[in-house]
């Protein structure tokens, strides 16, 4: 990568050569300071020399950059994209530095306002320097970031905003249900706000230890067939990522079925079960979550996304008549699952918007799926412009 590139876009965030790191041979990460002991990290991928436009990477709640979109059995989806003439740059918010001695009443400012404000940091200091236009990906509560910004960022906005598995508002005639649910949450999150509880663990990383140390241990969780006898460890976390929705837990019940499509069939004791993952291998959500920093999430970022969901954000939060940019909304049918009412209101307004689900797919195989190249990402891709093919295609 030009290194040119690299040392302009840090001089241009603010942070010195001492916090720009190679991870590969043209992938470097930035850490670029925030505010006293905050942090952001951008990572950066590709070949500025031969890119035609710059595509900002946005991760889910509580994962950063490097798990949610560097991590694959092959092709990772950030490679995929410079491989297709992309230069990526991927923002990691700032929970992902967290320590428990520095959570504090300053994360109640980061809901996706605040989010918003970090990521147009980093968008027109790469505008500055790379002059290329640019595109916004973004997964989950990424992909809510990636339009809250489109909707409001001054100056020339993205071509594209690229979409995986997100939600909202729930549409109140045909899910009345999980509207009210939204709305609920999001009182609880404010109730919890005001409380002093500024971060909330979705227990991934405690969940992948324990099956990774003691995987054939109690779990402490009775398994819904047997009352009196809990899951393995290892079983626990097969069934929370194919069953997500089952389980107890302020959001599980926003996805259609789970994190990640497979089967778990019930045995006679909890040594007789027997689980597998579809599209998603185990040590690929593994070599994920080992990725991960904190792992928190915001409850001031939850409470905001509930507000989407309930229908509640105002044109503060998100103002969806105000996007232009063409939309590529993809969601995965077992994920967050077929609910394009967030679509139709920017199409509404005047935007393209390609809206699909995918088959088969749950929430975390739109970015690790073995198969999520073939069955997603190409979708991804820009039709080739006339008289140039697309690269790669």
């Amino acid at each position: 990568m030009g290194s040119d590139i690299v040392g302009k876009l840090a001089a241009a965030l603010g942070c010195g050569g001492t916090a720009v790191a190679r991870v590969d041979r043209d992938h470097h990460r930035l850490t670029v300071p925030v505010g006293p002991g905050d942090q952001l990290t951008v990572d950066v991928l590709g070949d500025p020399r031969t890119a035609d436009r710059v595509v900002h990477l946005l991760p889910g709640g509580g994962l950063n950059v490097a798990a949610n979109y560097c991590t694959a059995q092959g092709r990772s989806l950030a490679r995929f994209l410079a491989d297709h003439g992309c230069l990526v740059l991927g923002t990691t918010p700032r929970e992902d530095a967290l320590t428990p001695d520095r959570i504090g009443p300053r994360c109640a400012d980061w809901g996706l306002d605040g989010q918003r404000a970090d990521l147009e940091r980093v968008v027109v200091a790469a505008g500055s320097v790379t002059g290329l236009p640019y595109e916004l990906l973004g997964h989950s509560a990424g992909a809510a970031l990636a339009l809250a910004t489109a909707a409001r960022i001054g100056g020339e906005g993205p071509r594209r905003v690229l979409v995986l598995d997100t939600t909202g508002p729930y549409d109140p005639q045909r899910d009345p249900e999980l509207l009210s649910r939204a709305e609920e949450l999001h009182d609880l999150l404010e109730q919890r706000l005001a409380a002093g509880e500024w971060t909330v663990d979705p227990g991934l990383k405690g969940l992948f230890a324990r099956a990774a140390t003691a995987p054939d241990a109690p779990s402490g969780l009775s398994r819904p067939v047997d009352g009196a006898a809990p899951f393995s460890n290892l079983g626990l976390l097969h069934y929370a990522l194919i069953r997500t929705r089952d389980l107890p837990g302020p959001t599980n019940w926003i996805h259609h079925r789970g994190h990640s499509t497979g089967s778990y069939t019930f045995g006679a004791a909890p040594a007789e079960d027997r689980f597998t993952l579809a599209h998603s291998p185990l040590p690929v959500w593994q070599q994920a979550v080992a990725r991960l920093g904190s792992g928190l999430q915001p409850t001031a970022l939850l409470r905001d996304l509930a507000a989407l969901w309930a229908g509640r954000a105002g044109p503060d939060l998100l103002d969806r008549a105000a996007i232009r940019a063409e939309v590529v909304w993809l969601n995965a049918e077992f994920g967050r699952g077929d609910h394009d009412l967030g679509a139709r209101l920017i199409a509404r307004s005047g935007a393209k918007v390609d809206y699909r689900v995918v088959p088969d797919y749950g929430h975390g195989d739109m970015v690790w799926s073995a198969t999520a190249e073939r069955d997603v990402w190409g979708l991804l891709l820009p039709l080739p412009r006339p008289g140039r093919p697309a690269a790669g295609r």
